[in-house]
């Protein structure tokens, strides 16, 4: 599986620095939506989530998105989501050639989400760990 760096046009908008943005980058980057539409899709969501007692506050764009939260937007563009593994299954899905179907695809990895293209990953940097990563699901379109 080949690597692309690939910041989702972050920079392109005007946002500086690095940051744990994974979730708005992964949107922007497989559904081709521009950087700032997706970080302001993924604000609106975050805004109307409510603390619980699992959760510490409200997740951000910037800093993080929590799954529960994640789904809701994926599911708002009309995404679909096959999990790849279930508890106490083990992984059988890894982030490597061949596992994963082509096209357009965001994987839920441990704390993190990527896009995959077309059997390759997109990110700011190699979540691949040698094709060791596991993958606990992914998006894709419906």
């Amino acid at each position: 599986m080949r690597f692309v760096r690939n910041d989702g046009g972050r920079a392109a908008a005007g946002f500086k620095g690095e940051t744990g943005d994974c979730a708005v980058r992964a949107i922007a980057i497989a559904t081709g939506m521009d950087y700032r539409d997706a970080y302001e899709l993924a604000d609106g969501h975050c805004r109307q989530e409510r603390a619980s007692k699992r959760r510490r506050g409200t997740s951000a764009p910037r800093t993080g998105i929590h799954t529960v939260t994640f789904h809701k937007i994926m599911e708002a563009l009309g995404w679909r989501w096959q999990p790849t593994m279930t508890i106490g299954s083990g992984c059988r899905v890894h982030l490597r050639e061949g596992e994963l179907p082509a096209g357009r695809l965001i994987v839920n990895l441990s704390r993190h989400y990527a896009a995959v293209i077309d059997g390759a990953v997109h990110d700011t940097h190699d979540p691949r760990r040698e094709g060791s990563r596991c993958v606990y699901g992914y998006w894709m379109q419906a």
